[in-house]
């Protein structure tokens, strides 16, 4: 084992962020998805909604106002996303939070969308940014796809309305919690009218946002869960893959255009239905996508968000079993999507930096903003055992360890964590080297309030030893049990 040396974690060229539940299925643990993924997303995005002076709330839209006849995932009075109990409720012991503490124990940022009756007040919202002070940098995507007719938002109040409400929200986060990042979700660039839908009505809310976004899906079957899609339906479309891609980069540049602003865009949707182009298409369709991503020098796209880890539908890396909502089943797109993704040019930059000694403090910011440490270790050929041991004064940390692109995570507690994994999957030159980094996002996963003026955006944790490194390259015993 050779010097130790500090490790800072950088943004990637473009990040990739996960959806992990919303109306077409339900929250899937961070362990699980990791151990399919093998490394950790920038963030992982939940959907919620928020209509607390309804009568009917917080029931669930589906329940409180059932459909003897379906008609459509958002024909009830709120939408049909699980209803966010914190703010004027204060109950921050259920859901999300219970969801946004395990994201961020595991080194991800939590991405949150959130449907806000825009009839609230900034009283409010300010419940709301209270909420959220404790969670580092959080994304908050609120009344997304704002400039279309589907959401009950819509329904509640004008589009100049809706693009004020969001201005309002804005300026509530960056006075209560300014670790928090608001995303604008709205309309794209109309080839015909050479400008963005409703561009000039949310003018002012594109210049407070801190991200510009859009949802744009290569295939969609809108009349889910109502409707199969089948050929010579109406309410699925399938589009070519390179027109969406110049549709959303023009939408970015036009943006700089009327704002005078220099942002990069995000996704916060993107897949194609498997509904509509069976499961081996909506894989090569998104490799596609990410290929002329990889291929672009123009760099303009700052994130994207996969919709989702496992759908009701077919709009998954892994589908609902149906027998088990608890069970995926995994589809083509899984392994196609995390080949990509352990690329290079989706990949956090971790940049090396000098030799440290203990007890050394390790620095949680975010997801693209933390400091760590990187130890070499040599390694002659495949090994047989591959595993960290963490004595007592280690044995209490929360880490995300990293290993050339894998990711693992080892939990307060929790004694032993075996890295064979990767070698499982990575073959060993004679005479390797293999770095492995460690960093440490918050052990509850918040950040506890403090008189350090940058509390909201800077966790520490202090590091006295390295775990024992076990990596053996023969099996403790063999015995021979079958003829030559």
């Amino acid at each position: 084992m050779n010097e130790i040396r500090k490790v800072t974690l950088k943004k990637a060229m473009c990040a990739v962020d996960l959806g992990d539940g919303s109306e077409r299925g339900l929250y899937v643990n961070q362990d699980y998805i990791l151990e399919k993924m093998k490394r950790i997303h920038r963030g992982i995005s939940l959907m919620y909604t928020y209509y607390p002076k309804d009568e009917s709330w917080p029931v669930r839209a589906s329940i409180a106002h059932p459909q003897k006849v379906p008609s459509g995932a958002w024909d009830y009075p709120y939408e049909d996303y699980f209803p966010y109990r914190g703010g004027v409720e204060g109950k921050t012991d259920d859901e999300p939070f219970v969801f946004m503490k395990e994201i961020r124990q595991r080194g991800q940022d939590v991405v949150l969308t959130m449907t806000i009756d825009p009839k609230l007040t900034r009283e409010d919202l300010i419940l709301v940014a209270k909420d959220l002070r404790c969670y580092g940098r959080v994304f908050l995507r609120v009344n997304h796809e704002c400039t279309g007719g589907w959401f009950c938002f819509t329904k509640r109040a004008t589009y100049p309305e809706l693009a004020d409400f969001f201005v309002l929200v804005s300026n509530v986060m960056h006075e209560y919690a300014p670790n928090v990042r608001m995303i604008l979700c709205a309309g794209m660039f109309d080839e015909a009218a050479q400008k963005i839908e409703m561009e000039d009505i949310f003018l002012e809310a594109y210049k407070v946002a801190d991200y510009w976004s859009g949802d744009k899906y290569l295939s969609l079957n809108w009349g889910w869960p109502v409707e199969v899609a089948k050929k010579n339906g109406k309410q699925f479309i399938c589009y070519n893959v390179d027109e969406v891609y110049d549709c959303a980069k023009k939408t970015w540049k036009r943006l700089k255009e009327i704002t005078g602003q220099d942002k990069r865009m995000l996704l916060s949707e993107l897949n194609a239905d498997g509904d509509v182009t069976g499961a081996y298409e909506q894989a090569n369709m998104m490799k596609h996508f990410m290929e002329k991503l990889r291929k672009d020098k123009e760099n303009w796209l700052s994130g994207f968000t996969m919709y989702q880890f496992r759908d009701d539908g077919r709009l998954g890396l892994e589908i609902t079993n149906p027998n088990n909502k608890e069970v995926g089943i995994e589809q083509p797109i899984l392994s196609v999507y995390r080949d990509e993704i352990l690329k290079e040019y989706f990949n956090p930059k971790i940049e090396v930096g000098e030799q440290i000694k203990f007890p050394y403090m390790l620095r949680w910011g975010n997801s693209e903003d933390a400091d760590g440490l990187e130890v070499s270790v040599k390694v002659d050929k495949d090994p047989h055992y591959a595993e960290l041991y963490f004595g007592e004064d280690s044995i209490d940390s929360n880490l995300m360890i990293e290993l050339n692109g894998y990711w693992f995570y080892k939990k307060s507690g929790v004694k032993c964590i075996d890295l064979m994994s990767y070698f499982y999957n990575n073959k060993i030159k004679k005479n390797s080297e293999i770095k492995l980094r460690f960093f440490a996002p918050p052990k509850t996963g918040l950040n506890e309030e403090n008189d350090n003026y940058d509390w909201q955006n800077n966790y520490f944790t202090e590091i006295n030893s390295l775990p024992e490194i076990r990596i053996e390259t023969e099996p403790v015993s063999l015995v021979k049990h079958y003829k030559d």
